[in-house]
């Protein structure tokens, strides 16, 4: 068996050359749609981490998914990761879910998505220098994050009825920006039809006929609904809020309350703080969205999980 000079194996020798470069490496998981759009912000991100003397490599996704392979990869065996997504909520969603095991790593965003919801809970700069900065100059710090029964992980929002009927919308129509979800919004409000299902969030039941069930980590989703006016990233609490029936017309004035955070304001909203929750459709599979993606025949059973993730924030007064 070959030695190296030290009486390690080769094997062994190389694995902790590997491990010690890895731990000092910042991996960029870049989203690669319409990357020419997205050269400026990089090159705003490759300046700093050079100024603060950081290594670095890029990888840029190049399908559905790859953003979760890529992190899978490079945390397999549960190798330590220093991973830093630069997209939106989707490609945040898909690094943190691809991580094999999440306190071994740590994670930070640059937000160039759409949407960037949880960056603007985490009150993360929209400016890629300045993102960028936090990620190169500041300690990483424990955030929550939601856990389903099945191991999927939502670090900003998870919910099921009218917002995975409006993400259909937006994704199968053409327009773009945030103007999208909106437009999406009031086609929902006029054909969605609600759903009874029972909820159980810390040993109480309840039987609810609604709009939507969700639960939140961020404050925000749909590109700044503020559903969630209460979350906090590192209280140990998920934050879960359920609309009843609401005619059209209420819905509309219950929707421009959502919007601003006016979460009390609204008589037909149950908002609670809870570690665990169980959302369960009385008829049909349970269709779930967590930052926007989609997916079916999913029990939507979550916890809270704290003092796992290390994250790069801003410095907050």
């Amino acid at each position: 068996m070959r030695r190296h000079a030290d009486g390690r194996t080769i094997a062994a020798f190389r694995h902790a050359a590997y491990t010690e470069i890895n731990s000092k490496m910042y991996h960029l998981i870049i989203n690669g749609i319409n990357l020419n759009k997205k050269q400026n912000a990089l090159k705003a991100v490759e300046s700093v981490l050079q100024r603060a003397g950081k290594s670095y490599t890029l990888h840029f996704t190049q399908y559905a998914g790859h953003a979760a392979d890529i992190a899978r990869r490079l945390t397999k065996d549960g190798r330590f990761a220093q991973l830093i997504a630069m997209g939106g909520d989707g490609t945040l969603h898909e690094v943190i879910n691809g991580i094999e095991n999440i306190e071994n790593c740590t994670v930070g965003v640059i937000p160039i998505g759409s949407g960037n919801d949880f960056a603007a809970a985490a009150g993360i700069p929209l400016d890629a220098k300045s993102a960028a900065e936090v990620i190169a100059f500041r300690a990483p710090t424990f955030i929550d994050y939601i856990e389903l029964d099945n191991g999927l992980r939502s670090i900003n929002a998870v919910g099921a009825g009218i917002d995975v009927d409006v993400l259909r919308r937006v994704y199968s129509g053409r327009k773009k920006g945030k103007g999208k979800y909106f437009s999406a919004f009031i086609k929902s409000l006029i054909n969605y039809k609600c759903t009874t299902f029972k909820l159980v969030y810390d040993g109480k039941e309840e039987t609810h006929t609604g709009l939507i069930a969700a639960l939140g980590n961020g404050r925000y989703i749909g590109g700044g609904i503020q559903l969630f006016p209460e979350a906090a990233l590192d209280d140990g609490y998920m934050d879960l809020i359920v609309v009843d029936y609401l005619s059209r017309m209420r819905s509309a004035v219950a929707f421009a309350k959502l919007v601003t955070g006016r979460v009390n304001k609204v008589k037909e909203a149950t908002y609670v703080r809870c570690k665990s929750a169980s959302v369960i459709p009385e008829e049909g599979e349970s269709i779930i969205q967590a930052e926007g993606e989609i997916y079916e025949n999913v029990e939507f059973s979550a916890r809270v999980v704290s003092n796992k993730l290390k994250f790069y924030l801003p410095e907050h007064d």
